[in-house]
């Protein structure tokens, strides 16, 4: 036991060149060990004991060489401790084992191991035991105090080759081995349809993050035998996108250069013809369900060709040669009709509509794109009631913001015309196909493509031909406050109007109806019932909900608990109008419904 106002005079002595050798166990022992009173630990002494000990650790470590001492020693400091000493030469290679006893490596270690000659390959040696997400840190990490480094203080040394180049192999290596052997690993099948996405192992972060400091060794490491088609990919997803990125953060510093209006290629044409090989995902073209991984790897492909424009040139055969086999081995342009609860639906047509455009030269193919198109549902285009704040902010930009095209961009309605556009701009797309999309088209679509498709001229041209019937409006619901509403002979039609429009049923516009017509003064009980129960109740009008409800139950014990029944929401059944909650009271005792 020691006293605890001991531990500054033993931490001195710790410290003191003149401690004698022979008193080094002693010294050494009396701050290891944890602080005790006759009555058990001390935790407020055993907090000076180690803050004594923390201070004297670099004396005691530096004059002693016995391994069990240093072991007792090492064992008390952290992480940040460690690394440092090891980076000054204190803790060396022959320290690990005692390091490693009672904690896993981590990259700090290996990076403060490395900046010395001599411990290099030891350092590399610890690679294999840190996990694949924290490789590349022993790079990035490898100057801890650069934001913090005093003035005047020498720098780091540069990263050693050999270190740098392990890294580099490390972090190529789980992408190298997935194009090798790219199998669903265990449990795929119970994966959800949405995470079965292969390209996500394509993603390579540290590996981008490595081959991001070394752009001089591109053009040798995509000939690699082991790692080349790892770097290859790599290359197409994100060379160019960080290159943009670089530039954005450029140009937002102050003191930095405007964005260019069009950037520099990151990779140069010679790069580009050396990554073809990687282009069409070959790796992966046999993998087990296909309507899944056909479908995005025409998109993942697409990406690229966007990211990279000159490979639409230089890889134009090969483009469309993996179009046509995507298309025919997934069956993409097979129509299957949209279940309820896709919410994807939509997104996936639009997508391979817009990559066909951009990768497809055959006509039949494009034609089908086309056709699932025109399939899509009509837009629901929706003025919303009119706001005083919300007016007063949108006159000052834009007073005209209540046309039909702007409306349809509002719920990005308007990229169903918009891949129209693309597909019309692909020379091999038939024209007849265009044109029999154009003529099912919504008129706010058609009003979108006179303003802001940036399309080949037949196709303005088609699109203005298309013949409106003369009592046809501009397709737009326009949602009236009560003033507006009161002008007209029948505000309640007006209201069943925008009930049975489909804009009810669309999921972004729906809310915004059915909050108009709860909020309107004319809306009657009729209206009310044809409204989700939930809209009512939890939304947009619980107090008026309420008074229903208690009128309608009046004293009866039986509905009463009906009621209290129903109330309890469970939104993954099916839903039920206003009307419909009613209607299950009168039958009381009613089974319970949720909304």
């Amino acid at each position: 036991m020691v006293n605890a106002r001991a531990y500054p005079l033993w931490r001195d002595l710790a410290m003191s060149e003149d401690l004698p050798r022979e008193a080094l166990k002693t010294v050494i022992a009396a701050l290891c060990a944890p602080a005790t009173t006759p009555h058990g630990f001390d935790a407020q002494a055993d907090r000076w004991r180690e803050e004594a000990l923390k201070a004297a650790l670099p004396a005691l470590l530096a004059r002693t060489s016995a391994k069990r001492l240093r072991g007792q020693l090492l064992v008390h400091a952290d992480e940040k401790t460690l690394a440092a000493l090891a980076a000054d030469g204190t803790v060396t290679a022959a320290d690990v084992p005692a390091i490693l006893r009672h904690r896993r490596v981590w990259a700090g270690l290996i990076s403060a191991l490395a900046r010395h000659p001599d411990q290099v390959e030891a350092a590399i040696a610890l690679l294999p035991r840190l996990p694949d997400h924290e490789v590349e840190h022993v790079v990035r990490d490898w100057h801890p105090d650069r934001y913090t480094r005093a003035k005047g203080a020498a720098p780091a040394p540069p990263v050693p080759p050999e270190l740098f180049d392990a890294v580099l192999e490390a972090c190529l290596t789980p992408l190298a081995a997935y194009l090798f052997h790219p199998e669903p690993e265990e449990g795929w099948e119970a994966v959800s349809a949405f995470s079965k996405d292969w390209s996500l192992e394509l993603g390579g972060r540290a590996g981008w993050a490595m081959l991001a400091r070394c752009p001089g060794r591109w053009a040798q490491l995509t000939a690699h035998p082991v790692f080349g088609t790892a770097v290859q990919h790599l290359l197409l997803d994100q060379a160019q996108t960080q290159a943009l990125e670089d530039a954005r953060l450029s140009a937002a510093d102050p003191d930095g250069e405007e964005l260019p209006a069009d950037p520099a290629p990151a990779l140069s044409e010679e790069l580009l013809l050396a990554c073809l090989p990687a282009l069409r995902l070959p790796e992966l073209a046999s993998l087990p369900n296909p309507q899944v991984t056909a479908r995005r790897t025409p998109h993942h492909i697409a990406n690229r060709v966007r990211n990279n424009r000159r490979l639409a040139d230089l890889a134009a055969d090969q483009l469309h040669a993996a179009a046509d086999a995507l298309v025919t081995r997934g069956r993409l342009l097979s129509w299957s009709d949209k279940q309820e609860g896709d919410h994807e639906f939509d997104g996936r047509v639009l997508r391979l509509a817009e990559d066909l455009a951009l990768l497809s030269a055959n006509p039949d193919h494009l034609a089908g794109a086309c056709a699932q198109l025109a399939r899509l549902d009509q837009p629901a285009v929706v003025s919303p009631t009119p706001s005083r704040t919300l007016i007063r902010v949108l006159d000052n930009v834009d007073p005209d913001h209540d046309r039909p095209a702007r409306l349809l961009e509002r719920h990005y309605e308007h990229r169903r015309v918009q891949a129209m556009a693309i597909l019309a701009a692909n020379p091999h797309t038939p024209r007849t196909a265009v044109a029999d999309v154009l003529s099912g088209l919504h008129p706010a679509e058609l009003a979108w493509i006179a303003e802001k498709a940036d399309g080949p001229d037949w196709f303005l041209a088609a699109a203005a031909a298309v013949p409106v019937p003369e009592d046809e409006d501009d397709g737009v619901v326009r949602l009236l406050d009560d003033d507006e509403l009161g002008k007209h002979p029948d505000p309640a039609a007006v209201l069943q109007s925008w009930l049975d429009s489909p804009a009810a049923g669309e999921i972004l516009s729906r809310s915004e109806v059915y909050r108009a017509v709860v909020k309107s003064r004319y809306r009657t009980l009729e209206h009310l019932r044809q409204i989700p129960a939930d809209e009512v109740l939890a939304r947009h009008a619980p107090d008026v909900a309420l008074k229903i409800l208690l009128d309608h139950c009046g004293r009866s014990t039986g509905r009463g608990e009906a009621l209290a029944a129903a109330m309890t929401f469970d939104y993954d059944e099916e839903k039920i109008t206003f009307g419909q909650l009613l209607d299950s009271l009168d039958g009381a005792p009613a089974r319970a419904r949720t909304s």
